[in-house]
């Protein structure tokens, strides 16, 4: 899953300091990948006055029960990334994932699925013949500086260690959750987790006081902190918290995002992460150019079926500041 729109957006997004704790909600916005009669997908970050969680600076909710359906195939053909991972995580259906350092394999439920991009990747998506079309999130975490031209890689991850207290179930898949590790690589303090509450949970979750944290709902219902929480929106926490309360009758089932405050400006366009614009038009080139030191061809693709970079935008970015109020009541 990727950022196929047709028209992207520039944005700088500035670095800025933890707003302490707070409790904003930001609604989700339905996004068609590849045009307007491609896959929609439900985007809930980056966001105008949001730009990034920790080093997190894209969130997907793919196959969502709620976003419009139009029959699309949802195979996306091979196309390029700089300075970022991408995290794959699916809650059913089976993907095929390609790319250009040579993995071939299928993704599966239960599975974290890890590439780093560095200074350059491509890679191709494809629904597993015979297999559902695919519910899960795609994520995308900034490479710091000192990381952006390392090699490109590729991990899968089939066992990823769980925290567990009463009533709830936090798989971790990145970075770290009350001392529960993932073997994931990581470049910046971060924690991604799936969680699960069960019905009645009434449970306390350490966190990270150096971090800012993010909720996204999946399905059901959870009180985070006193704010009631559906699928749907964003709920930011902001920093300075040492742990929050959960509560759900039902049970519900969630993603928790967060990380340092990133400290490094980011420039983000289509499928790059960089720091300026001229990082960025050296990349569409490099892509549009058919550079083979830093995008290799895919096994298995035939150079047609390369999806062409969208136009850059004639005027140079603007800074994307964050907008952070105090607590809600």
């Amino acid at each position: 899953m990727s950022d196929l729109d047709a028209h992207p957006e520039e944005a700088l997004c500035e670095p800025t300091a933890g707003p302490g704790p707070v409790a904003e909600l930001f609604p989700l916005r339905e996004v068609p990948l590849g045009g307007v009669r491609g896959v929609y997908v439900e985007r809930v970050l980056p966001q105008r006055d949001l730009p990034t969680v920790g080093a997190w600076c894209f969130l997907d909710h793919f196959g969502s029960p709620t976003v419009t359906t139009t029959g699309a195939s949802p195979d996306i053909d091979p196309h390029p990334h700089i300075g970022l991972q991408t995290v794959t995580w699916p809650f059913n259906g089976r993907i095929r994932h390609r790319d250009s350092v040579g993995s071939d394999v299928e993704i599966e439920p239960g599975q974290l699925n890890l590439m780093t991009s560095g200074r350059g990747i491509a890679h191709s998506e494809y629904k597993v013949a015979g297999a559902h079309a695919g519910h899960g999130l795609q994520l995308w975490i900034a490479l710091p500086g000192n990381s952006t031209g390392i090699e490109p890689h590729f991990e899968q991850h089939r066992e990823l260690p769980v925290y567990e207290a009463q009533g709830l179930h936090a798989t971790v898949l990145i970075g770290s959750l009350a001392g529960t590790v993932s073997p994931a690589k990581a470049y910046t303090p971060i924690v991604g987790a799936d969680v699960r509450l069960d019905p009645g949970a009434e449970v306390t979750l350490p966190l990270e006081r150096g971090f800012e944290h993010a909720v996204l709902v999946i399905e059901g219902e959870v009180t985070v902190g006193g704010t009631p929480l559906t699928a749907g929106p964003l709920l930011y926490l902001g920093t300075e918290r040492d742990e929050i309360a959960l509560t759900s009758t039902a049970g519900a089932h969630f993603a928790l995002i967060g990380g340092e405050p990133f400290g490094e400006e980011l420039v983000m366009w289509w499928n790059f992460v960089g720091r300026s614009h001229d990082e960025i038009v050296a990349a569409r080139n490099d892509w549009e150019n058919h550079n083979l030191d830093r995008f290799a061809d895919i096994a298995g693709h035939s150079p047609d079926q390369r999806i062409p970079a969208p136009p850059l935008p004639a005027l140079h970015l603007k800074p994307r500041k964050r907008r952070i109020g105090p607590a809600r009541d």
